[in-house]
């Protein structure tokens, strides 16, 4: 008993100063969101740098507060050659919220803050949407197959619209985060899996090639990243109470050149069926190769004694 208040008061303590810290770093974002409106494009970058500070700082306080009181452990391994002034897609498999805590801590200040690829709908939400547009996360413009099939004229536009969105990342380095398989693992979910995966759901390709679409050309990297909790998927409130003391990151690093020399993804990727079964094939066999990394780390899982960490 008196050891589930314990971490219930760590856990209050560190989603109280989580929220503190959003307020307190959300007030200069959206002061220097109207500031960015001055429609000069040096001052813009400039501002744009500025922005992306705040964010990382707001990050550097959160895994602060981690150490505080959360105590997790996280071991890893392929952070080398990385660097702020690349160009990055990053993409992981999905099981928990706090998912996005892990990889935010793991690569803060190791490469440029990581973007996603937003609904333009979402540049409506209060506040938020004007943080994210002053913030650079790229807005898509997708139009259903019901209204192409009305307008045909629409056909590519979407992607031409959220290419010209993306032409400021040519001079500023970027990492855009995509989770590929489009929603987290549950263990409902992976009642209904297929024999291919373990670990994992099948990846989806689209959003994916709607990335490199966009912004191919202007992406350097591909970093394929596999989170794995030893102790068993967390929730956000386990994570704060300081319940996970032990995770496990691989990163590998590929080559967006070699991905697209290499026509794994060509630019006919949405009008050609062969290029898109091409594509999957490939995003497949690389779900599997992560998968069997699960799997690995699963069946060398040490819990007791974590191994000295490097994020």
């Amino acid at each position: 008993m008196l050891n589930t208040m314990f971490f219930s008061l760590l856990g209050a303590l560190s989603v109280i100063i989580y929220f503190f810290n959003t307020i307190f770093w959300l007030i200069p974002i959206l002061i220097f969101s109207f500031l960015k409106l001055i429609p000069i494009e040096i001052w813009r970058t400039f501002m744009s740098y500025l922005l992306d500070g705040c964010a990382t700082l707001w990050i550097s306080v959160n895994s602060c507060n981690q150490f505080l009181f959360s105590r997790t452990k996280i071991e890893v391994t392929g952070l080398e050659g990385l660097s702020q002034k690349d160009w990055y897609l990053v993409i992981s498999n999905h099981r928990s919220w706090v998912d996005i805590l892990v990889l935010q801590r793991v690569f803060n200040r190791k490469i440029p803050f990581l973007k996603f690829f937003l609904k333009k709908e979402l540049i409506w939400v209060p506040f938020l949407g004007v943080a994210w547009w002053a913030l650079d996360f790229p807005f898509m413009h997708r139009y259903s197959k019901k209204l192409i099939a009305k307008k045909p004229h629409l056909k590519g536009k979407d992607l031409e619209n959220t290419r010209k969105a993306c032409e400021k990342f040519k001079y500023k380095p970027v990492s855009i985060m995509n989770f590929v398989e489009g929603t987290r693992l549950t263990e409902e979910k992976q009642q209904r899996l297929s024999g291919q995966f373990q670990h994992l759901l099948k990846p989806k390709a689209g959003g994916m090639a709607f990335v490199l679409g966009a912004m191919g050309e202007q992406l350097h990297k591909l970093l394929d990243v596999t989170i794995h909790y030893p102790q068993g998927t967390p929730s956000f409130w386990d994570f704060a109470c300081g319940k996970v003391s032990y995770i496990k990151v691989d990163i590998q690093t590929h080559s967006i050149e070699d991905i697209l020399r290499d026509d794994i993804y060509g630019p006919d990727y949405f009008n050609n069926p062969e290029q898109r079964v091409k594509f999957q094939r490939w995003l497949t066999g690389l779900w599997l190769q992560k998968d069997q990394r699960l799997q690995s780390m699963s069946d060398n899982n040490n819990t007791d004694k974590p191994a000295a960490t490097n994020d």
